[in-house]
């Protein structure tokens, strides 16, 4: 690997600044804290900031000689709801709240990369330090761009990257296209009339109207869509009844649908709807139908991925970069994607054997209450937002 060394001596603060966020996670637009240490270490290090976009976001402004040409480098920088497992000296802090998915250590690798760009800016133009909120459900990336992101902050081009527990420390991944699934969500209320239990020809049970709809919406992904196409309607919730000799008057039906085109996504929406009136109708029941849109899926530009591609390649060598599978999880990236041209790519996080002692039971995975990010990443990534900062505003 070619690490910068500069980084590489500035690790050990870096960490300390990781560690620090770590312990005090704070959720979506409740990033006071954080932001306010970001803002902190930016203008120690003599870079200009911009607060407020998003809420709690924060941009660093590196300028160097007199090209008009800017890029983007993203970070997100919230914690999860979740209650951490793990007992070491940078465990969370705050009950309930976790940096179980490693934004405090893509906080820190953009961090350590803005440190060397202040010491040492080799590049003509502007790198634009984009400190994103609200990663976990609140779209924080959108609500910055209706701030006025791109517009305050004109660049040609955005990059944003994430850890990836299972893959090797010192590999990275991308892919273009489609490479994350866009998040949706739906509430199906079903109307019926309650009964006692023992005499249920004196109501309509609501409940086995639930059960036909929940066993017809797989024929929406196995005879409505294109078998090449994918997409997952997953059903997670079913509540009815508070007591077993009652038939219940209603039945709620909740879940997710995952797709990585606007074309199929239109499908499954509009058969849902169909098929969930449809079956109320045949059951004499009431039906209310809500499908909640949330994140876009996230659609790598291919001339930003093979620069990308090309650039990783020269950091650890190409063969240490690998062909991301797409996966069905989501990522608010994608709204950076729909407006600017951009890549989005992971770098591996290892097999978990980096976690000290002290840390939970569990496997170091995603979203999992005994994660810790890997801070041996934190000169590799940073090496890579320097180069491809410096190599995308010296290309013409």
């Amino acid at each position: 690997m070619q690490l910068i060394e500069s980084i590489l001596a500035d690790a050990a603060s870096i960490t300390a600044i990781r560690r620090d966020i770590h312990a005090h996670p704070e959720l979506c637009f409740q990033e006071e804290r954080t932001a306010d240490v970001i803002a902190k270490a930016l203008t120690d290090w003599g870079i200009p900031i911009h607060r407020g976009l998003g809420k709690t976001g924060v941009v660093g402004i590196v300028k160097n000689g007199t090209s008009s040409r800017a890029v983007g480098l993203r970070a997100d920088i919230d914690a999860l709801p979740m209650t951490e497992h793990n007992h070491f000296a940078h465990a969370s802090t705050h009950p309930g709240k976790m940096h179980a998915c490693g934004h405090d250590g893509h906080t820190a690798m953009l961090l350590a990369a803005a440190r060397h760009l202040s010491k040492h800016r080799n590049f003509d133009g502007t790198v634009y330090l984009v400190f994103q909120p609200a990663e976990e459900g609140g779209g924080g990336a959108r609500e910055m761009m209706k701030d006025g992101l791109f517009e305050k902050f004109p660049m040609e081009a955005i990059f944003g990257a994430h850890n990836w527990p299972g893959m090797k420390v010192g590999q990275f991944a991308l892919k273009s296209g489609p490479v994350f699934a866009s998040s949706n969500e739906f509430k199906i209320t079903i109307r019926g009339k309650g009964a006692h239990a023992a005499m249920p020809h004196n109501g309509i049970d609501p409940v086995p109207v639930a059960c036909q709809m929940v066993q017809a919406f797989q024929t929406i992904v196995t005879r409505n869509k294109k078998p090449i196409e994918t997409a997952v309607i997953s059903v997670t919730m079913i509540h009815a009844g508070e007591a077993t000799n009652v038939v219940p008057d209603s039945c709620e039906i909740q879940g997710t649908v995952r797709t990585f085109t606007a074309e199929t996504l239109d499908l499954v929406e509009r058969r849902m709807k169909v098929i969930a009136e449809s079956t109320c109708a045949a059951f004499e029941t009431a039906c209310e139908f809500s499908f909640k849109r949330n994140y876009p899926s996230t659609v790598n530009h291919v001339a930003e991925t093979e620069f990308a591609r090309r650039l990783l390649g020269e950091v650890v060598g190409p063969e240490n970069v690998l062909e991301f599978e797409p996966t069905m999880g989501s990522e608010d990236f994608s709204y950076f994607l729909q407006a600017k041209p951009g890549c989005y790519f992971l770098i591996g996080n290892g097999d978990g054997t980096h976690r000290e002692g002290g840390h939970g039971m569990g496997p170091c995975m995603l979203h999992n209450p005994s994660y810790d990010f890997n801070d041996e990443l934190i000169p590799l990534g940073a090496t890579a937002w320097v180069r491809l900062a410096e190599q995308w505003l010296a290309a013409r």
